[in-house]
């Protein structure tokens, strides 16, 4: 495997994508080497070679089921509160809420996804998340909902989350190694954004003839799909790395990696300058669909569809990409496309131009997103994967809420088309430095995936020259 910031895999000679001994089942038996797929190999389509394993399988559609819902209720969360204040500085507060747990306990949530076993931590927090929507969807039904409640709740999803995503972010290579990575983050994305095309859709209509309460109320039964999903699934007895010292210690030294290792901290520079101030706009979106745009609760739920369907079509495109070759150039260009394609949709007032836009909004944010999750997962030693995505989840969603509070103020005084063009403007300029150092990052990346492959007993074989000489990883060529 080499790093893209250009990447190509290393074909494994033997054995499957994630080389550990065989692990002994809770049942007695012996299951296949650690990430291999329990389930016979068979014949599946290129961009679709992650399913073949079965956990996969039963993770991919219950996630399905209940993204759908959560995106339900993020839509109908924002209208009732722009239904309830009809302020734009509440509507950013509400991001807040939701996402400031994110960046304080991520840390914490990863320490804990290295620490125990991570399928037993993501159906404890998918029970309570189910919990907190079924509460909201009482209070909403029953007409005693108010913005307090919401913001409350809002808060307790974030602490949830905040120990989910890196959990959830790690059990991914426990489901199909490192050989189908690729391929099961770009999965995940699409499914991710197909759930979005049709959870705000849904939610709009909903909205519109019986209330916002509905729309929590069936995300609250969604999460059943995930919770049984994961409860089905035959694992293997992960063990984990014992960490020495501390919960503090154990954070401290994620943190340490991400900061000594040029191209991730470049990755994740990069996603949280992104997500600080591009990413805001989904959370003036009832704005733009209410005063901009005139389309009320459905036209919101059709612009949002319209960023899912632009996103589900850039995970597409990563899942049927083979090889980490070029995700570096990836990265730059499509924080370059989004940036671009922000300060488009903030120009333009006729609706069906606007959702034609957020297209290639969705699309670019998926494919930035989705590239630097692979490459630091295919950098990180699974020892570190908790805390690293931890570190991940803690800037890419953790930034938001701070984004989300500078959007709601500056969309107050100066308004939202001209808050989400500067945001645009920044994107491209964090794109275009990313860029400068591109050449650099291929080559300490290449170092350090040549000393991983080396640790694990498995020649670089791409990396060698016909004399045999190792050479630098070709990650700065699209």
């Amino acid at each position: 495997m080499t790093l893209g910031l250009g990447m190509r895999r290393t074909v494994r000679r033997v054995g499957c994508a994630h080389q550990s001994p065989s692990v002994e089942r809770q049942d007695g038996g012996h299951s296949p080497p650690y990430g291999c797929s329990n389930a016979p190999q068979r014949a599946l389509p290129s961009v679709l070679r992650a399913l073949r394993h079965r956990n996969y399988q039963l993770f991919f559609g219950g996630q399905f089921i209940s993204l759908s819902g959560t995106w339900m209720q993020t839509v109908a969360q924002s209208w009732l509160v722009y239904r309830l204040t009809g302020s734009a500085v509440l509507l950013g507060f509400i991001g807040f809420s939701t996402q400031i747990p994110i960046f304080l306990l991520a840390p914490f949530g990863g320490s804990i996804a290295d620490r125990y076993n991570r399928r037993r931590i993501l159906i404890a927090t998918q029970t309570i998340a189910m919990l907190l929507a079924f509460v909201l969807a009482a209070l909403a039904l029953t007409g005693y909902v108010q913005v307090w409640h919401v913001f409350s709740l809002a808060a307790l999803l974030g602490i949830t989350n905040a120990f989910d995503i890196p959990a959830r972010q790690a059990f991914v290579a426990d489901m199909v190694g490192r050989e189908d990575l690729l391929n099961a983050i770009a999965l995940n994305s699409s499914m991710f954004n197909g759930a979005r095309m049709i959870g705000p859709a849904l939610a709009g209509l909903l909205i519109d003839t019986v209330g916002e309460g509905w729309c929590f109320f069936i995300n609250g039964i969604s999460y059943f799909a995930v919770i049984v999903g994961l409860l089905l699934m035959s694992m293997t007895i992960r063990t984990p790395v014992p960490l020495p010292g501390s919960a503090l210690a154990s954070i401290i030294e994620g943190f340490r990696y991400v900061a000594r290792t040029g191209p991730i901290r470049a990755l994740l520079l990069l996603l949280g300058l992104v997500s600080l101030v591009g990413m805001p706009y989904t959370v003036l979106m009832p704005i733009f669909a209410d005063q901009i745009l005139h389309g009320g609760p459905r036209g919101l739920g059709v612009l949002m569809s319209a960023i899912g369907f632009g996103a589900l079509a850039g995970a597409l495109t990563l899942a049927a990409k083979k090889g980490l070759h070029g995700l570096g150039h990836w990265v730059a260009f499509s924080a370059t496309g989004f940036g671009v394609s922000l300060i488009l949709f903030s120009l333009s007032r006729s609706f069906w131009l606007s959702a034609a836009l957020l297209l290639p909004v969705g699309f670019s944010i998926m494919i930035e997103m989705a590239s630097s999750n692979t490459l630091i997962q295919s950098l990180v030693p699974d020892a570190l994967r908790g805390r690293v995505m931890a570190v991940y989840s803690m800037i890419f969603m953790g930034m938001a809420p701070f984004g989300s509070l500078l959007a709601g103020a500056l969309a107050h005084n100066l308004g939202a088309p001209t808050t989400v063009v500067i945001g645009g403007i920044i994107c491209i300029i964090g794109a275009a430095v990313f860029g400068l150092y591109l050449p650099a990052l291929r080559r300490e990346a290449g170092q350090i995936i040549i000393a991983q492959q080396i640790a694990g007993g498995e020649p670089p074989e791409e990396m060698t020259g016909e004399a045999g000489v190792v050479t630098p990883l070709a990650l700065d060529r699209p």
